[in-house]
């Protein structure tokens, strides 16, 4: 092939359309392929297709139609706004009559609250005279029952001063008549007294005294040392115990209460060898003798 044929930019031989004749008819055919595509693209879904060009020079190729977008469909309407309806204007009567509604609410809860701590004062000072009542009653009663203890008390003492009296009436006319019997005593053969029998205790009535008396000295409390307590006792002529006094103090209440105690409990004196009860008498109590 000689240079002149390869050169493309020089004209072409007569009778060398061959293959310009080709493309073209390829052109025409992708043409018509196309305008068959675009009637029927509302039909059928279009199939991509492929199509390859020749030419002397490069050429671009159209861009493909595009179908638009929808358009977005219109908003809604806007509702209606409602109707603002600007509130009325106080009534000055009106709030003045509720201003005055409103003090006299205050005023009778003021009121009422008064009433309420008036009754509550009222209710405790009701309660405090009760109780004060109460008080003084029970100081009047305790004033009885002592006026009465001491009246009781004072009538004992009477009775008891009664029958000594009448001991000592009856103890002088026993010492008249022997007096008036002197003559045939009674006494021991040692005996220098005159009076027709003797009237002092014999040698061992203090031991009968002790065991008739000491078993009824209870102690609650210890007593320290050996006190000495002297009692007076008077008794009748079976030996029931009339009084008892105390002579001379111990020194230790404890052993003197107890002492007191133990005579009231004991109530009869034994008898002495003669038969008879001496009175008074006076007993010496120690607790080392128990």
């Amino acid at each position: 092939m000689t240079p002149r044929e390869t050169d493309p930019l020089r004209p072409q031989k007569p009778g060398g359309m061959g293959r310009g004749a080709m493309i073209a008819i390829a052109v025409h055919g992708v043409l018509i392929a196309a305008l068959a595509f675009g009637v029927s693209w509302r039909a059928s879904e279009p199939e991509g297709m492929t199509a390859e060009l020749w030419s002397a020079t490069p050429q671009a190729a159209a861009p493909r139609a595009v179908e638009p977008p929808p358009a977005p469909p219109p908003p809604p309407p806007e509702p209606p706004k409602p109707k603002v309806e600007e509130p009325p204007k106080p009534d000055p009567q009106i709030a003045i009559e509720q201003e005055k509604k409103e003090r006299e609410e205050r005023e009778r809860a003021d009121r009422e609250k008064v009433e309420r701590e008036k009754v509550e004062r009222e209710k405790a000072e009701r309660d405090r005279q009760e109780r004060e009542r109460e008080r003084e009653r029970d100081r009047l009663e305790k004033e009885r029952l002592e006026k009465e203890r001491v009246e009781k008390e004072r009538r004992e003492e009477a009775a008891r001063e009664k029958r000594l009296a009448q001991l000592t009436e009856k103890s002088r006319k026993d010492q008249m008549e022997r007096m008036q019997g002197m003559i045939g005593g009674t006494g021991a053969p040692e005996s220098t007294g005159t009076a027709q029998r003797s009237s002092g205790p014999s040698a061992g009535y203090q031991g009968k005294l002790r065991a008739a008396i000491y078993p009824n000295i209870t102690l609650l409390d210890s007593v320290l040392g050996n006190p000495e307590a002297l009692v007076e006792v008077r008794a009748g002529p079976d030996g029931t115990i009339l009084s008892r006094r105390l002579m001379k103090c111990s020194g230790n209440r404890v052993w003197d209460d107890a002492v007191l105690a133990a005579i009231d409990r004991t109530r009869t004196l034994p008898k002495d060898v003669d038969g008879r009860v001496p009175t008074p008498i006076e007993i010496l109590f120690r607790p080392r003798e128990q």
